[in-house]
């Protein structure tokens, strides 16, 4: 009675799941025969038989999971193959091409060198229509793994594709930017809320930029809870009754995020100065290091340039950033009738560290409601 166990199916895969029989108990198999197809992690593998003989029992059916090493088939076999070294009872090998003093000449023996690869490696190669012989091995004792088929690829279409372009450095805002979005990324934990709002109503003329600004004012008031810093360290939160609006502003040289202080203090018309003021300093570069610190809140208006719904990020210690997208018309129901509207899209992300659900779409809510009066 010989066993034969589950050899790893690729790189160390510590299981392998039965997709399909090819054989059954009682049957005679031979050397190489395929016995069941194996599915890993990484690829299907048609596993081969390493013994000639009848086979007594099969130790599973399709669909368990086989650890590598349990036992996979018994036999009924008094053959003795030698092993090859393959992770599948023996390497399935190929042939390479000749080198110029292998060619057969009066006779003598012509000398080969078989390639020696991981069952998922030779799959991968087949659906990705590879000659094994041009990849090299990485593995051990030559043995190509299905990484080194990936890498050829990769190193192909590489030497295939003519690309230009030249390569730069991050510096200035850039380089700051860059840095700003890994911290975020790190550090925030962000959920997006979004909703549109109806603005059907609005005079023609309306400054929509200076409305949002009074929108997320009267909203910071009904939920304080979004205009706030929070130390995820200390797990310390400070809410803010000043409202420092940080306007995000698109430039050539990156993204600066200039900041209008004691926005509830400032009417329509002096909202409207400052903005257009930021801009300008933002287009010389001349805007101040102190007009770009102590936001308590932001608004992205991507909308201006295109974009419906985003997920705007959050720049720490903010918890909040109020993303609008462009405006448009569509049909609305109004009274029980459908009508042509106006409507803005709102995207809302919040830190949910510190910020509850609740807070953000109440929040939200009273932004909407402030656009639409």
């Amino acid at each position: 009675m010989k066993i034969f166990h589950l050899p790893d199916l690729g790189e160390g895969l510590a299981e392998a799941e039965i997709r399909e029989w090819y054989v059954k108990e009682g049957d005679v198999v031979k050397v190489d025969q395929p016995l069941v197809s194996m599915e890993t992690a990484k690829a299907v593998v048609d596993v081969p038989s390493p013994y000639a003989g009848k086979i007594v029992q099969l130790h599973g059916k399709a669909n368990e999971i086989i650890k590598t090493g349990a036992p996979l088939i018994s036999y009924e076999s008094d053959e003795v193959v030698a092993d090859k070294g393959s992770v599948v009872g023996k390497l399935e090998t190929s042939e390479k091409k000749w080198n110029d003093g292998d060619v057969i000449v009066g006779g003598a023996k012509k000398t080969s060198t078989t390639i020696k690869a991981m069952p998922a490696a030779r799959v991968l190669a087949q659906q990705l229509n590879v000659n094994l012989s041009d990849v090299k091995p990485t593995g051990r004792d030559g043995l190509i793994t299905a990484d080194d088929v990936k890498q050829h690829m990769n190193q192909a279409a590489t030497s295939t594709t003519a690309l230009t372009g030249a390569t730069e450095g991050l510096r200035g805002v850039r380089r700051v930017m860059a840095q700003t979005m890994a911290q975020s990324h790190r550090e925030v934990v962000p959920v997006t809320i979004i909703e549109d709002a109806d603005l059907t109503d609005l005079p023609p003329k309306t400054d929509i930029t200076a409305r949002l600004l009074q929108a997320i004012v009267i909203a910071a008031k009904e939920e304080p809870a979004l205009n706030a810093w929070f130390d995820g360290k200390s797990l310390e939160r400070k809410v803010f009754n000043e409202v420092h609006i940080g306007l995000a502003v698109d430039s050539a040289e990156g993204l600066f995020v200039p900041v209008i202080k004691n926005a509830e203090t400032l009417a329509d018309a002096e909202l409207r100065k400052k903005v257009d003021e930021y801009k300008k300093s933002v287009m010389d570069r001349s805007v101040a290091a102190k007009d770009l610190q102590g936001a308590t809140i932001t608004l992205s208006n991507f909308g201006m340039i295109t974009g419906k719904y985003a997920t705007p990020i959050i720049v720490p210690p903010a918890v909040a950033i109020l993303g609008c997208g462009r405006s448009r018309d569509t049909v609305i129901a109004r009274n029980g009738q459908m009508v042509i509207g106006r409507v803005m899209p709102l995207s809302l992300t919040f830190d949910h560290r510190a910020v509850t659900g609740g807070e953000a779409t109440r929040f939200l809510g009273a932004v909407i409601r402030e656009l639409q009066k």
